[in-house]
């Protein structure tokens, strides 16, 4: 299968796009780059739960926000264009309450201007599906964004 990434991404060059962010601040760590798809871990804990002691369900799409983000952007030409998160939906199917669950995330639609992306994720321990994600994202010019000073620098840890 050929690849559908801009460029030939390696992990060490994207971990660079969820440092000092809210993935980073909740924990999410990119583990694997497929051909067509991205896949991530987030643990379970006190930063990612809610009040009574189960996965979060926003914790969740901030899982799928951040792979589904950072994988298309991995589509685009990251000189001229961005990827910007337009609407993102899940549902929740499992509680989990600790350990780590595993997003994969892969495309259902990649066009010129808007993409989709679909982030199953996983139960580490047991394999099974806690929720599934859907997000579409714009792909906007360079320069389109107001807040442009703090610009993305690929392969920085």
């Amino acid at each position: 299968m050929t690849s559908i990434w801009f460029k030939p991404y390696m992990l060490d060059m994207i971990q660079g796009v969820r440092n000092c962010n809210l993935a980073a601040h909740i924990g999410i760590d990119l583990t694997e780059i497929g051909p067509d798809y991205l896949k991530g871990v987030m643990p379970v804990d006190k930063r990612t739960t809610q009040p009574f002691g189960i996965l979060h369900g926003g914790a969740s799409c901030v899982l799928s926000e951040s792979l589904g983000s950072v994988a298309a952007w991995m589509t685009i030409d990251p000189d001229l264009y961005r990827a910007v998160g337009l609407e993102i939906n899940a549902n929740h199917t499992r509680a989990v309450t600790e350990g780590f669950v595993i997003g994969t995330c892969s495309p259902l639609h990649i066009g010129r201007r808007t993409q989709v992306w679909q982030t199953d994720i996983t139960e580490e321990a047991t394999g099974k599906r806690v929720a599934i994600s859907r997000l579409t994202v714009a792909v906007i010019e360079q320069g389109t964004l107001s807040a442009q000073k703090d610009k993305v620098i690929v392969g920085k840890a």
